[in-house]
């Protein structure tokens, strides 16, 4: 008789466990996000914050600045300067710092304007010399530090002055070459949109990777025994992206729709994202920006790091350079200067990239540079000078160093630095 109550009372008891376990799963993530945010590994969340609150101060002072046209000029602009800064997280996680990136841009444009209108070059051919140029500098970069230990914030500077030195001489007296309108290259930066229903499809793709990944590493951890995340929070997490992203591709639409340039920026963005936490390159760069010695001594080329992130910061500089020019259509002596090399910058560290290195994400560009420019948007809207928008970048660039400084020691107090 207590025999058969005892096996009546184990699949409760088991029914029992598995309510918790559930309740456990939902509850977990929320508790587990909670618990990184107290112990300072804050990741996107003060970007996230800080772009819905200037949505909503500059949407309730000017309606028209989420209009859809609006948005999408944002988007124009947010691509060429974006690139650029996908090259200062590169460095930035290194610990190291490129000045240069502003001038590199300004070469690279006058190089393309240069070969292509006034030399007769094709324009692949213009567009390929000045990518090489900026893998060049790169290189000058690296092996002034590698090899003769010049910091990175001297080596930079000089490369800003002389760079911008390069660039009006080889401009000339004239200073400014303008582009064909009705070029391949020109429409590129300034009017081609993507068909509305690619759009809408590319917007299903991250949700869809988000379950394939995740389904993997859930796989993974269970034949490790290791404990691993519900199914359905996965699903909630893909099932509320794919809404997002979804939704925004349809409010875009509703305007001239989402622009071939700004796409180009989100998959370079995508790309750096995954050679960052999907391959070896990638852990040896947080392995030396955590700790270069350290990762020396674990057998990681610590000058070969070095070299490939100078590069690629010199390389996407020069990139965006042309994009600038496509968007312009023109290759000038003012391209490149003024606050290209801050908001490059101010985007890299205000979307979460640490300034004392080892920390950080492609994403962080592509969020920072959302920002800066949305705040550059909403006081042009207002009509409001220009230096007031200088204060407020560089306020916003403050608070989000003081930020990182504030969660790095909470990391350190944590044991998760």
């Amino acid at each position: 008789m207590n025999q058969d109550v005892k096996q009546q009372e184990a699949p409760a008891l088991d029914r029992g466990d598995t309510r918790v376990r559930h309740d456990e799963g939902l509850t977990g993530a929320l508790n587990g996000f909670i618990d990184r945010v107290r112990s300072g590994d804050l990741g996107m969340l003060p970007v996230v914050v800080g772009l819905i609150v200037i949505s909503a101060v500059f949407s309730s002072l000017n309606p028209v600045f989420l209009a859809p046209n609006n948005l999408v000029n944002l988007l124009f602009d947010c691509a060429t300067v974006g690139v650029i800064s996908l090259g200062i997280v590169c460095v930035l996680m290194l610990g190291e710092i490129d000045l240069s990136v502003g001038s590199m841009s300004g070469f690279a444009s006058a190089l393309v304007g240069v070969l292509w209108v006034n030399s007769g070059w094709p324009v692949a051919g213009a567009i390929a010399v000045a990518i090489v140029a900026g893998m060049a500098v790169g290189a000058l970069y690296a092996f002034l530090y590698n090899r003769l230990g010049m910091p990175s914030f001297i080596a930079s500077l000089a490369g800003l002055l002389a760079i911008l030195g390069m660039q009006l001489y080889i401009l000339g007296p004239t200073g400014s070459i303008n582009l064909p309108y009705a070029s391949p290259l020109v429409r590129f930066g300034q009017i081609l949109i993507m068909p509305a229903w690619l759009s809408h499809l590319l917007a299903l793709v991250p949700g869809l990777v988000l379950v394939v990944t995740g389904l993997a590493t859930m796989n993974r951890r269970r034949e490790a025994k290791l404990s691993a995340q519900p199914l359905a929070n996965l699903i909630v997490k893909a099932a509320l992206l794919t809404a997002a992203l979804e939704f925004a591709v349809y409010y875009l639409n509703l305007g001239r729709g989402v622009p071939w340039m700004f796409g180009l920026f989100v998959l370079l963005a995508v790309v750096l994202n995954y050679a960052l936490t999907r391959t070896k390159w990638g852990r040896s760069m947080f392995a030396v920006g955590g700790n270069r010695e350290a990762a020396r001594r674990s057998g990681i080329n610590v000058r070969r790091i070095y070299m490939s992130a100078f590069v690629l910061c010199s390389t996407l500089a020069a990139l965006g350079g042309v994009l600038s020019a496509a968007r312009l259509a023109s290759s000038s002596q003012q391209a490149g200067t003024g606050d290209v090399n801050l908001n490059a910058i101010a985007a890299a560290v205000i979307g979460g990239t640490s300034l004392f290195g080892g920390r950080g994400s492609a994403y962080s560009a592509l969020l920072g540079i959302i920002v800066i420019q949305a705040i550059s948007n909403g006081l042009t809207l207002l009509n409001l000078p220009s230096s007031l928008r200088y204060m407020i970048t560089g306020g916003v660039l403050a608070i989000a160093v003081i930020v990182d400084s504030l969660a790095r020691r909470s990391r350190v107090s944590h044991g998760r630095a």
